[in-house]
């Protein structure tokens, strides 16, 4: 039996000692190498913003027919004789592009849309081997954090469909009669490409920060700002697709007038065309219009979320909304000069570059009501 022990021993002087919790083992546990990770993901940022440009110039230029054959791995080589080049061209002189548009087209006339096209689906490629070589290297390294195997699986998945939607949207140009692409497709088409996009600079935001940080600042969640960039975003996105149908069937070079459509707030005989869904894809006015009103509706709405973005108690917060309305004003007033211009090629790929930067801005406006960061001293808060 034990003897009674002195209220002055030390407690910790027999058995067996437990050691010390130490700070930061939920970081240590999740971390990986979410730098390295957020670099990888950055280059991946970088190059899809590059493939919806390339993707933008390479409609504009009506260059997206001129490879009539969808060859994932082969076709990464171009012509290298003339005799390829000669094979290419034929292919191409087979689609209704070129019988009714293009008729009087030459080899290096060709050559110049053959190569746009080319680049575009090239960037395709390298886009899935730096995903592929980053995915299986951290995974082999285990150096991915906890909980984010599948999400960094994701955009490579989406990345593989995306490659098979490039191919059936092409497909719709090349026969009955077609001189382009099915919008519908094109809109999908590029709807999935800021998807992705979006995935990737969410990604990126989150793995800026510690887990520990993030569960923290989850405490400080701003609910009806996170809601009201939500629902921002949504109709952002459908604003997108909207200006891809533009694109589809060049839509934005038939009522070169603002405010006004030629003199009219609605178009004339938006419904001609059997069965009446197919006016809402293919007529040129009706499309138009449908886009420059969600635009309307979106400005307005960015202003109202602004509003209630000053009133956040996180300065950076405010000024990530400051940001989604000033350049959300600068979208409104491009997309008036492409109408004006007939969406002269430069004023159309800065309307689309712009989107890019808008349709990121509010992402991060939205992480930031969800995740605040904490304000310092500094910053007078």
């Amino acid at each position: 039996m034990a003897g009674k022990r002195s209220i002055f021993e030390e407690v910790d002087s027999e058995g067996p000692k437990v050691p010390a919790a130490q700070p930061g083992m939920i970081d240590r546990a999740s971390r990986g190498a979410r730098g390295a990770i957020r670099l990888w993901l950055g280059l991946l940022f970088v190059l899809v913003v590059a493939m919806i440009l390339v993707g933008g110039l390479t409609r504009l230029t009506d260059s997206g027919l001129s490879i009539t054959e969808w060859r994932p791995i082969t076709g990464a080589i171009p012509p290298l004789s003339v005799e390829a080049w000669e094979s290419e061209f034929a292919k191409y002189q087979e689609i209704p592009e070129f019988q009714i548009q293009n008729a009087d087209m030459t080899l290096a006339e060709f050559k110049g849309i053959y190569w746009w096209e080319w680049g575009h689906r090239q960037l395709g490629r390298v886009i899935g081997l730096v995903w592929a070589a980053g995915f299986l290297g951290f995974l082999a390294l285990r150096r991915i954090p906890a909980g984010w195997t599948g999400r960094l699986a994701l955009p490579g998945f989406l990345g593989g469909i995306q490659g098979a939607i490039g191919w059936w949207m092409v497909s719709s140009g090349l026969g009955d009669g077609r001189l382009d692409v099915a919008s519908y497709r094109l809109a999908i088409h590029l709807g999935l490409a800021f998807v992705i996009l979006g995935l990737l600079f969410w990604y990126m935001q989150k793995l800026a920060r510690p887990e520990r940080d993030l569960m923290q600042a989850r405490r400080s969640k701003e609910a009806k700002l996170w809601g009201l960039s939500t629902g921002l975003m949504h109709l952002a996105f459908v604003q997108i697709l909207l200006g891809a149908l533009v694109a589809g069937i060049d839509a934005g070079v038939a009522f070169p007038t603002w405010p006004l459509m030629n003199g009219t707030v609605f178009p004339p005989s938006p419904f001609l065309l059997e069965p009446i869904w197919r006016n809402f894809f293919e007529d040129a006015g009706l499309v138009q219009f449908m886009h420059r009103t969600t635009g309307y509706i979106t400005f307005a709405f960015a202003l109202f979320v602004w509003s209630r973005g000053r009133h956040s108690a996180h300065p950076r917060t405010r000024r990530a909304f400051d940001w989604v309305a000033v350049i959300c004003f600068g979208q409104v007033v491009i997309g008036i000069v492409a109408v004006l211009t007939q969406a002269q090629w430069h004023v159309a790929i800065t309307h689309q570059l712009i989107a890019i930067l808008l349709w990121t801005l509010i992402l991060r406006a939205r992480f930031l009501s969800g995740y605040p960061r904490a304000s310092s001293i500094r910053e007078g808060r």
